[in-house]
């Protein structure tokens, strides 16, 4: 409560000061932060007075509340998540927030509960009690599967995540002079430096800044959330995730609820041979309400050996299916798909500059034809490798499909965890010979596509990954008995 005080005094006071003096801001800002310090201390004190939590054979119980009384309870055969989470000021006490999940990601946080504070010692007898199931881990299979590797930290920058943070710092700067009133000088003083400097010139130095802060930054967000990295098989068969540096985090995932993995590429780290594992698992929150990273990543950004290494670790399998499959191209139709939404995207984009420009002034005009210029050619090749991104196999109990492009993603899913299928055919589509077939699945995103294979081809496969789920929908031409169709 002391920070938020601080945090909210700040600006207040300096406002203050600044219209009369410091003696009247301290006289005004003081009250008000005693004040909200010890009405915050208070209310939190009669939340952890009044919370009681129980766990019984078949449920979870927790009573809270101050004003208003709640009794919460889970049932603990539906109980999917136990993360594990503590922050420097929990840190500093030996305490940790335990957070237990449903997998209900559209109750508002009425399928978890959270347990702040409890000691740690507590927290992982809870761990382990709430995810212990009929034993299916098979002999000297438990212990680590991956820890840190520093040099990862190489793929950071090579995120999105960089230019955005860099713009972000802009941002900042100019929020925060704002709140303290010399914003006017600050755009003053940039604008003094690079008075005498080309304006194209001035907008590439200012670029080159912006990246320049956004690596540094994404380098310490990526230490902050991939500090002690380790990912591990407990007895009993739960996989554990365990990171960070000032905020600590531990999350289980039970391998009875994994029905494959996702072997995520940004193009970034595509380009440098780098790719990061997801779990695609029943009951996963995808992001808890205090964390910025993605619960289901079992591995980050890493050489896409070891990517392919822990995804068959994962899966206890000796080769990853991803790495042992011969995927099937596409038809080349579907190639024309893309180009063609690639071209229609850039001119969506100058649509708007040319117009304004005939109406409004020149300059636009040639904002319009030179970002033509640069941007055409990067939407080809982007539609050309995303083409080449396309593809799909049955290897074993797995079915694996790959597509995109800025971000390439290579799904092997379990063809016992398909419990349906959904078939789309555009009008464009139909005229073209493709389809789009989805395997429904209880997990991860919900459904997995297989973008623009060929008709007969995309349908074949559905009907072999899981036989007679397709079947009573299909009827084959008798001259070839290989072409199928929707019925």
């Amino acid at each position: 409560m002391a920070g938020v005080a601080v945090t909210a005094g700040l600006p207040t006071g300096y406002g203050i000061a600044g219209a009369t003096s410091v003696a009247t801001a301290l006289i005004w800002v003081l009250p008000g932060a005693a004040l909200l310090i010890a009405a915050g201390a208070a209310a939190d004190f009669l939340r952890w007075r009044i919370t009681r939590y129980r766990i019984g054979d078949d449920r979870v119980e927790v009573r809270s509340g101050v004003l208003v009384r709640k009794r919460r309870s889970l049932q603990r055969n539906r109980i999917r998540t136990v993360d594990v989470t503590a922050d420097p000021l929990l840190r500093v006490f030996g305490l940790v927030t335990v957070r237990i999940g449903t997998g209900d990601q559209s109750s508002s946080g009425e399928g978890a509960v959270a347990l702040r504070p409890v000691r740690r010692d507590v927290a992982d007898g809870l761990r382990r009690a709430l995810l212990r199931h009929a034993a299916t881990a098979e002999a000297g299979s438990e212990g680590l599967l991956a820890k840190l590797d520093r040099a990862w930290i190489r793929y950071a920058p090579l995120s999105f995540m960089a230019p955005l943070l860099g713009g972000s710092a802009f941002g900042l700067v100019l929020n925060v002079s704002d709140w303290f009133g010399p914003q006017n000088s600050v755009i003053g003083y940039v604008t003094g430096l690079f008075r005498d400097v080309p304006l194209v010139t001035a907008i590439a130095i200012l670029t080159v800044v912006a990246l320049v802060i956004g690596v540094v930054a994404a380098l310490g967000l990526w230490v902050e959330m991939w500090w002690s990295y380790r990912l591990e098989r407990e007895p009993g068969g739960t996989l554990r995730v365990r990171r960070g540096l000032s905020t600590t985090r531990s999350i289980s995932i039970e391998e009875s609820r994994l029905r494959g993995v996702d072997v995520v590429e940004p193009l970034g780290a595509r380009l440098a041979g780098a790719a990061r594992v997801d779990a695609v698992a029943t009951g996963m929150v995808a992001k808890a309400e205090d964390d910025k990273t993605d619960h289901r990543t079992l591995l980050p950004a890493a050489p896409k050996a070891v990517a392919d290494r822990v995804a068959a670790a994962v899966l206890r399998e000796p080769v990853a299916p991803i790495a042992s499959v011969q995927l099937t191209a596409h038809p080349a139709a579907a190639r024309g798909r893309r180009l063609r939404w690639a071209l229609a995207t850039v001119v969506v984009f100058e649509a708007p500059l040319v117009v304004l420009g005939v109406l409004l002034t020149d300059v636009l005009l040639h904002i319009a034809w030179i970002s033509a210029v640069v941007l055409a050619p990067v939407a080809v090749v982007l539609a050309l490798d995303a083409y080449r991104s396309l593809g799909h196999g049955i290897t074993g109990g797995y079915l694996v499909t790959r597509s995109g492009t800025v971000r390439r993603s290579t799904v092997a899913l379990q063809r016992r965890g398909i419990i349906g299928w959904s078939v789309r055919q555009s009008r464009f589509q139909r005229h073209a010979g493709l389809v789009t077939v989805w395997a429904t699945t209880a997990a991860g995103a919900g459904a997995y596509a297989i973008h623009d294979a060929g008709t007969s081809t995309g349908l074949a496969v559905a009907e072999t990954a899981v036989p007679e789920l397709l079947s009573p929908f299909l009827e084959r031409v008798p001259a070839t008995d290989q072409t199928t169709s929707l019925v």
